[in-house]
């Protein structure tokens, strides 16, 4: 599937696609937002979820740049 196929996709087809064959790779998570991004073929996907009710409220894809950095931690040894 390429990143134009899945973003064509209504919100609820995305998210079948996800839990299908997308690869789980890291979370974010704050007090108000958790975020699980996972990889489609050469693209990426974040289901935003909504903390307090544990639903999903948006699906983003991307394949790079800035939206990865939120994953990368700062580990001290």
């Amino acid at each position: 599937m390429t990143l134009y196929n899945f973003n064509i996709l209504s919100f609820e087809e995305k998210q079948a696609v996800v839990y299908d064959i997308g690869v789980f790779l890291d979370n974010y998570v704050t007090k108000d937002i958790r975020i699980n991004c996972y990889a489609i073929d050469k693209f990426f996907v974040e289901l935003v979820y909504n903390a307090e009710f544990n639903t999903i409220t948006e699906v983003r894809s991307f394949k790079y740049g800035a939206e990865m950095e939120k994953y990368s931690k700062d580990i001290t040894l």
